[in-house]
């Protein structure tokens, strides 16, 4: 079981202050450094984290397993179509069964309210590790690759071209914590909920070249997200013009990075030249779902750790 410390989750971005996830990156570049010279760092010995998978992933399996594994504790994968989650079990009594054999979890899964409900009858802490309203892990590992590159991103411009997804919801909640701007492109009948959102640093923009102008960070994601391959034709029609292309990043500011949270469909959501082309940091960002993942870790479950 964890420490003496109060069950935090992180089910959405805006659960953690400034103050928390500047903790979360001085500690994500600790590891980082760490386990780039081979140092071993076993906190966790002992320590068992549960994956409990409603979605399929790569990222989100690999890094989580592996993390857990790198900090000296153990990950069990558990798949609700192999659990009796899949057979109607209900959320809350998973959620008290599993907290009372392992000492951390991660779900991901459909609906938010599914991660609430499960995180409501948990004792020990849960992370989103995406729904179809949130991916406040991405977004953390994207902000913390921003900084490792560029520095500070308070004050700064921030491109989203693509749907009202749960990529864009995170990034809004992180523009209110960290004090940047987004500029929104999304056609229409994709746009965001405005019930959805509680802040005012973002414009909308029906253009999406004119919301790359001046951007320090142009980010996008597959045109149909995971659940909505029904969708396909009718996207791939309403997305026509919203490929990032090497056009697109020329009216970003000089210094602009490229992000994208994988896997990318090239000619589609995002040109080859863009992708594989100087500004993008792709492969940095999704290394560092590993990282800052860790870090988060660490802190639900050991607290400030400062060495």
């Amino acid at each position: 079981m964890p420490g003496t410390h109060p069950i935090k989750h992180f089910l959405q971005f805006s659960d953690f202050s400034l103050d928390e996830f500047e903790h979360v990156f001085q500690r994500a570049a600790v590891i980082k450094r760490k386990f780039k010279a081979y140092e071993v760092y076993h906190p966790l010995v002992d320590r068992t984290l549960v994956m409990v998978f409603e979605k399929s992933s790569t990222r989100t399996r690999l890094s989580f397993e592996a993390g857990m594994h790198q900090l000296g504790g153990a990950a069990i994968y558990l798949n609700t179509r192999d659990s009796q989650l899949g057979r109607g079990e209900p959320v809350e009594d998973a959620g008290q069964v599993m907290s009372r054999m392992c000492d951390i979890i991660m779900v991901r899964t459909f609906g938010q309210d599914i991660i609430e409900r499960f995180a409501a009858n948990s004792r020990v802490p849960v992370i989103n590790g995406l729904t179809n309203e949130h991916h406040p892990c991405q977004v953390l590992a994207d902000i913390f690759t921003y900084v490792e590159h560029r520095g500070a991103i308070a004050g700064k411009t921030v491109a989203w071209i693509g749907d009202a997804n749960n990529m864009l919801y995170s990034w809004l909640q992180a523009a209110e914590v960290f004090g940047f701007h987004l500029n929104i492109a999304t056609p229409p009948g994709y746009d965001i909920e405005h019930d959805r959102v509680e802040t005012g640093r973002f414009t909308i923009f029906s253009n999406p070249s004119d919301a790359c102008a001046g951007a320090h960070l142009v980010t996008t994601d597959v045109w149909t997200s995971m659940g909505y391959e029904k969708e396909n034709a009718a996207r791939l029609e309403a997305f026509d013009g919203y490929i990032v292309d090497s056009a697109k990043m020329a009216r970003a500011a000089p210094e602009a990075l490229f992000m994208h949270c994988l896997p990318a469909h090239r000619g589609e959501e995002v040109s080859a030249d863009v992708i594989d082309g100087p500004q993008s940091v792709v492969w940095d960002e999704a290394e560092n779902r590993l990282h800052v993942q860790k870090a988060l870790i660490e802190y639900l479950l050991l607290g400030r750790v400062t060495e």
